[in-house]
């Protein structure tokens, strides 16, 4: 029923290691997320590119060396729109993403922490009202379990490049106008970039 003791201690490790980041990055106060949909602050964007990225990259080395493999999730069309849009309902409400809550959570913020209990609440709809929620999410059709790659017909490595080399290109491009200047981690790590005259 449960995973081996020591994958289960690696799981408890690497999401402490990322709730302690999203801390330092600050990404788990609400004044950041707000100023993120406000185009003021781009801290947010800032982290989540850089983790797509190292995700991917890390993800697709352990398939590559055999340690993981990829569980893919069937493209729901109409259940992708659905979920999108009550995920960004949400987050515009509460000010939080799922992640973003319970780290505001272990920093005591009251209105994470009934962000968290609507969350749990919500699981618990959802998992009561799955039955009749299935041919609703199936309304657009079941795509397959395909990826990206897939879609273009190309090794995922190219796509993952791509995505580097867009996010290291906005960054050059648009980071003084825009107050992208600094390392995208530097929040995270505890530093903030010098600010310019």
């Amino acid at each position: 029923m449960f995973d081996a003791p020591e994958k289960l201690a690696l799981g408890l490790l690497t999401g402490i290691i990322f709730g302690f980041l999203l801390q330092k990055g600050r990404v788990a106060k609400y004044e950041v997320i707000v100023g993120q949909f406000l185009l003021k602050d781009w801290t947010v964007v800032k982290i989540m590119a850089t983790a797509v990225v190292v995700g991917a990259v890390g993800v697709y080395g352990l398939v590559e060396l055999g340690w993981a493999s990829l569980h893919i999730k069937p493209f729901l069309v109409a259940g992708v729109l659905v979920g999108a849009a009550c995920f960004g309902i949400g987050m515009v409400v509460l000010g939080y993403c799922p992640g973003t809550t319970v780290a505001a959570c272990g920093e005591g913020r009251r209105d994470a922490m009934s962000g968290l209990v609507g969350m749990i609440c919500g699981a618990g709809l959802f998992v009561g009202l799955f039955p009749w929620l299935q041919p609703v999410t199936k309304a657009l059709g079941d795509q397959g379990q395909i990826t990206v790659p897939d879609v273009l017909e190309v090794s995922p490595w190219l796509v993952i490049g791509a995505l580097a080399a867009a996010g290291v290109t906005a960054f050059l491009v648009f980071g003084r106008r825009h107050g992208w200047a600094g390392p995208p981690l530097a929040g995270a790590l505890g530093r903030r970039p010098k600010a310019h005259a």
